[in-house]
């Protein structure tokens, strides 16, 4: 070894001691359960949203977060998701420059993504046990946080949490929520380019029933 060293050009010498003592890049993998976000996931200081799978040909039941590790928020009575186990997410397919083909589109769009109740009546009762929720599930709404008409991921289970019903609720009367005609403002707001879509999205999940508001569209 010490030969062959000697025979070698000390400038070439320099150079591989060099190399040999650089560090190499070897990049970094992202784990399949790690979301990237995408242009409109946040707007000014909010945080980021996660990224669902977007619209899936066939749905499968997606686990719930364990049961009794979730726990509604209420404000002047309305309820409000864990936002720990009940975050948000988009859905990839929807995004600022493609508004006039997904959510904005004559004839609507979130019929073609929604998944089947066989699916959503099963999340729902493994939601219902993670947010301890032992009111009548008639009453209750599966909700999507992020609601489908604003670009929410149909089926990510952080996107979807039982919704129990607002105050003065008459019993057995089935869904009725005041955050769904927020959603519809919201909508009816972005795609009339009112308010970005990242802003209506970051809106919601900071707080449905200040979103309006804080948009300036109450």
């Amino acid at each position: 070894m010490r030969s062959a060293l000697r025979t070698v050009p000390p400038v070439l010498l320099t150079s591989l001691l060099l190399a040999a003592c650089s560090p190499v890049s070897l990049g970094t993998s992202t784990s399949s359960g790690t979301q990237s976000p995408v242009p409109g996931a946040t707007t000014g200081s909010g945080r980021t949203i996660a990224v669902g799978a977007g619209p899936q040909k066939h749905y499968t039941v997606q686990k719930q977060p364990a049961a009794g590790s979730c726990h509604y928020r209420y404000l002047k009575g309305e309820p409000l998701e864990d936002p720990t186990c009940t975050p948000g997410a988009i859905s990839p397919a929807v995004t600022q420059t493609n508004l006039a083909s997904t959510i904005c589109r004559k004839g609507g769009y979130t019929s073609g993504v929604r998944p089947s109740t066989y699916v959503t009546g099963k999340e729902k009762k493994l939601n219902a046990a993670s947010y301890g929720f032992t009111g009548r599930m008639g009453d209750a709404e599966y909700d999507h946080l992020i609601s489908l008409q604003l670009g929410g991921d149909p089926n990510d289970y952080r996107n979807l949490w039982v919704e129990p019903a607002d105050p003065g609720h008459k019993k057995g009367s089935g869904v009725n929520n005041a955050k769904d005609p927020v959603e519809t403002k919201l909508h009816t707001a972005v795609c009339k380019g009112t308010v970005t879509l990242a802003a209506a999205q970051q809106a919601i999940v900071t707080d449905w029933t200040t979103a309006l508001s804080t948009l300036h569209l109450a």
